[in-house]
């Protein structure tokens, strides 16, 4: 009878463990959703005029470290960026956050925030990994002057943006944006140089997360940047009004056909996906 009764009561711990456990992963999981939809609320609304632009933030479950921001820094330079803070949860969340709050209010000493690599290497400074309980990020930064319709970048560590323009009937001409460049905040001595490109009329840019192409597919392989590449190759360019109104529904076709190759229902990191259109 003794042995029955403690096989009873192990069984009612062993219950309540799980009745714990249970209770726990979800109390997790809404405050991942509440981080997540805190990050949402800081992202910028979509941009109208010569230069519009749309975007899409999908959080993956775990909450990784993606957010982004545009605006207009004077009357005619655009600030376009994406940071991927590294690992997954709030830790990186608050990076990222971190960053776009600094970038925002302009609070780095002394940079002109329309030097792209002067910027970055001012963030470098301020970010070091080892007061960031070593993490790390990547972003990708770039300045529009819409004066000579030219656009100066830098990237540390991050994915090309991809640069799509029209080439008079041929097809389209396809530039991957990137400069060479360690990830914010690895070393002290890292340093960072700006590139820059023409725009012309009815261009458009891509600036993304890798979140966007390194997804498991049913096959169990890696998409590829290139395939990615080519998805956003076959949408179709902007047109000379001042708000194009198909370009939405184009971000919702790419991000669709990400989810059809998905072998998950979730993602396994945050997507951020930006389509600027120069009209």
């Amino acid at each position: 009878m003794n042995e029955l009764r403690a096989k009873v009561r192990a069984g009612l711990r062993l219950h309540q463990l799980n009745q714990d456990l249970q209770t726990a992963k979800k109390i997790m999981e809404a405050e991942l959703a509440e981080a997540a939809d805190y990050v949402r609320s800081l992202l910028p609304s979509p941009l109208t005029g010569k230069v519009t632009i749309d975007a899409r933030f999908i959080p993956s479950r775990q909450l990784g470290g993606d957010c982004f921001d545009y605006y207009w820094l004077n009357s005619h330079e655009l600030v376009i960026y994406v940071v991927d803070a590294a690992g997954h949860g709030v830790g990186s969340a608050l990076l990222s956050v971190s960053v776009l709050n600094v970038l925002r209010s302009q609070s780095l000493s002394g940079v002109n925030f329309s030097e792209p690599a002067r910027v970055l290497t001012a963030l470098n400074d301020k970010f070091q990994m080892n007061t960031q309980t070593d993490k790390y990020f990547t972003i990708w930064y770039g300045v529009y002057n819409r004066s000579d319709s030219k656009l100066v970048y830098v990237s540390a560590g991050h994915p090309p943006a991809i640069l799509l323009s029209p080439n008079q009937g041929k097809d389209n001409q396809v530039q991957s944006l990137k400069t060479p460049g360690l990830p914010v905040g690895m070393f002290p001595e890292a340093e960072y140089v700006s590139y820059q490109c023409q725009i012309v009329a009815n261009s458009t840019l891509y600036v993304f997360s890798d979140g966007a192409y390194e997804i498991c597919q049913l096959s169990g392989s890696i998409w590829s940047l290139d395939a990615f590449t080519n998805l956003l190759v076959s949408q179709p360019l902007a047109v000379s009004v001042p708000e194009p109104p198909n370009h939405t529904n184009n971000l919702d076709m790419v991000l669709q056909h990400i989810k059809n190759l998905s072998a998950k229902e979730a993602l396994d990191d945050d997507l951020s996906l930006l389509q600027i259109n120069f009209v």
